[in-house]
């Protein structure tokens, strides 16, 4: 009998309830329901619709994978995949974050370098007109330039991710 009763609590959540559980907000369950990401839970005749612990680990699911940088998209993938009989393809899509966590680490060095740079910059001796920092922003070349190749690289970074994704997918 307590057995039963723990099982209707736990299937007895409103979406606000769930909502506080998770640790995100009611709106964002329901952009994960639109998005496939979470089922809506039928609406028994006259009441509000009930969720459960089923819905509560697959919340935490996305925002553990969210914190890993999956992107919602590739979180669908992993979802789709959650038969057990998959683990090949999800470890590709890990692999795939993998490159692209360790290209953003490469990304963010070179950045941690550009703006190191132009702190050390600032450093210049007093008297100067122009702020060597903004100067370095504002130059077509130099600091600027590398400013501008990381973002080409981040574009580039961003779309191999996309056209991986579409790979999965087909």
């Amino acid at each position: 009998m307590h057995q039963s009763r723990t099982n209707e609590a736990s299937s007895a959540l409103t979406i606000g309830v769930l909502a506080q559980l998770a640790g995100v907000g009611v709106e964002t369950i329901r952009y994960y329901q639109r998005r496939g990401l979470l089922s809506e839970p039928a609406r028994a005749y006259g009441s509000i619709r009930r969720y459960g612990a089923a819905d509560i680990a697959r919340l935490n699911f996305v925002k553990r994978a969210q914190q890993l940088g999956f992107s919602l998209d590739e979180v669908a993938e992993l979802l789709r995949l959650d038969d057990g009989a998959h683990c090949d393809d999800a470890r590709a899509l890990a692999e795939i974050k993998l490159v692209d966590v360790r290209r953003k680490l490469d990304d963010l060095r070179r950045i941690e370098a550009v703006l190191a740079a132009l702190v050390q910059r600032c450093c210049a001796p007093p008297g100067d007109v122009t702020c060597p920092l903004i100067a370095g922003l504002q130059s077509p070349q130099g600091l600027a330039a590398d400013i501008d190749g990381l973002m080409a690289a981040s574009a580039l970074t961003r779309e191999h991710r996309s056209a991986a994704i579409r790979r999965r997918k087909t």
